[in-house]
């Protein structure tokens, strides 16, 4: 069963950030579902790494559309940006040096931190860019 179940109140009506945040969700399930399984150490580096390389593109492309855009919120928004994807590399390091093993609580917290962002902060630029033509 995933841990994450994507519906339209998560929706912040760009479509091809809407579809980069569902396959964020969609990777995060699967790092729950590896755990869940007992799967091992180097499957389960593996699909972190993915994650983390996959967040940090998302973060890349969300920021140069709202740069293009002169989005008045950019800097806020690339701090919480930089927030998570230095927890999350910590996180990382900490599994692959073997000084942290990977938790459900981690994933869920990820998870649960993304759905506050995309819901608290991502909506934020909603009307804005859409007023920019970015759908």
């Amino acid at each position: 069963m995933p841990l994450f179940v994507w519906n339209k109140d998560f929706s912040v009506g760009v479509e091809r950030f809407d579809d980069e945040h569902k396959k964020l969700f969609g990777m995060m399930n699967n790092l729950h579902d590896a755990m869940r399984e007992g799967r091992g150490k180097s499957v389960m580096s593996d699909v972190l790494k993915e994650l983390v390389d996959y967040t940090h593109y998302h973060f890349q492309h969300e920021e140069k559309v709202m740069k293009e855009h002169f989005y008045p919120q950019l800097a806020a928004h690339q701090k919480a940006h930089k927030d998570l994807t230095d927890r999350v590399m910590e996180y990382q390091e900490q599994f692959e040096s073997g000084k942290r093993m990977l938790s459900v609580e981690m994933v869920e917290f990820l998870v649960d931190w993304l759905k506050k962002h995309i819901a608290g902060v991502d909506k934020q630029y909603t009307e804005f860019l859409n007023s920019k033509g970015v759908a």
